[in-house]
């Protein structure tokens, strides 16, 4: 179990001895159960940090506008920022190293184990107790969770209320870290990929039709790209208004920049932006599932990004954010790799 005074005497430690800039964690949010992210930046505010089942966010975006804000910077401070992460969080710092967007000397990880368990579907909390305010959710000593309500204690399942994500994750258990808290999990899931499934088994026009529903409701707010870690390219093809512009970028060039895509909520724009954005995912998602959880829609966005993790494991062999010194998957060619696809 992870012991959150050592979480905090390790935080501390280091704002103390100055080995980081500041510290990204969870602090209690103002409705007072959700947890919000947290930039402490002295020794004393680490007693807001905390770790429960509803620190649902993946910290590791923050890593995206740290860079950007340093590279603003005439004289920045080239200390690294101290990250706390979950497993699936260390997949995507991986990704990161492993394609030369950070240094590893720039980030001092946290690692946090998930248990045997893994963080709280919020929407599913709702549901199970049926309105029930919530005061505290815990770690259960079993596979479960320890719910605080107005009417007491309540113990319950993990199966019921835990994410998706959570249930098919392979990375309980940080795989990169400079300090870890909390011990290794037993649990694997028996299929990883079991979520799509149903999906599979429809025909390919009732997939169409499932598709064409779901997309249709996108309003392009941009939420899901803005969570997502992976994200991270100063210039958006599938966004007109975002592109990287420099003292050199004329007002014309501005005006002729091409559209690839239009931004008008659109079926047929958003099946482009979500099918080039799903491609731009494939062999770099770490299923965190961020992008589902923020759509205002409720669109099922990990099932796109799920297919092509299946894929990449079935075809390549490849699982994302293991070790990063490894070839990214659409960096790479090996002469065994299959080429059904050629015609």
């Amino acid at each position: 179990m992870v012991n959150l005074e050592e979480l905090k005497e390790n935080a501390k430690e280091l704002l103390k001895q100055e080995k980081v800039k500041y510290i990204i964690g969870y602090k209690r949010g103002t409705n007072g159960l959700m947890p919000v992210p947290a930039f402490i930046k002295k020794p004393e505010d680490v007693e807001n940090l905390i770790w429960d089942p509803l620190c649902i966010y993946n910290l590791t975006r923050f890593l995206v506008d740290e860079k950007r804000k340093k590279a603003k910077q005439k004289n920045p401070d080239e200390r690294p920022v101290g990250l706390i992460v979950k497993g699936c969080d260390s997949r995507a710092v991986n990704v990161l190293l492993q394609e030369k967007f950070i240094n590893r000397e720039d980030i001092y990880i946290i690692g946090i184990s998930c248990e045997n368990t893994g963080v709280v579907d919020e929407k599913k909390l709702v549901k199970k107790l049926k309105g029930k305010k919530v005061k505290k959710i815990e770690f259960g000593k079993k596979n479960g969770f320890i719910v605080s309500t107005e009417d007491g204690q309540v113990e319950v399942p993990s199966s019921e209320i835990l994410a998706e994500r959570c249930q098919e994750c392979i990375a309980h258990f940080p795989v990169v870290y400079d300090v870890l808290l909390g011990e290794k999990p037993k649990r694997k899931p028996d299929n990883p990929f079991k979520s799509l499934e149903k999906m599979e088994s429809l025909s390919r026009e009732e997939r169409w039709t499932f598709w064409k529903e779901q997309l249709d409701k996108c309003i392009r707010c941009y939420a899901c790209r803005s969570t997502c870690p992976m994200c991270y390219c100063d210039e958006c093809v599938v966004d007109t208004i975002n592109f990287a512009v420099t003292a050199d970028t004329t007002a014309e060039e501005k005006a002729q920049k091409i559209k690839w895509v239009e931004k008008s909520p659109v079926l047929s724009e958003n099946f482009v932006y979500h099918f080039i954005r799903a491609i731009h995912l494939a062999g770099r998602c770490i299923d965190c599932g961020e992008c589902e959880r923020v759509c205002p829609l409720d669109i099922p966005l990990r099932f796109l990004n799920k297919k092509l993790e299946k894929e990449a494991k079935e075809l390549f062999g490849y699982d994302v954010g293991f070790d990063p010194d490894r070839p990214s998957l659409v960096s790479c060619f090996k002469e065994e790799d299959p080429e059904d696809f050629i015609r």
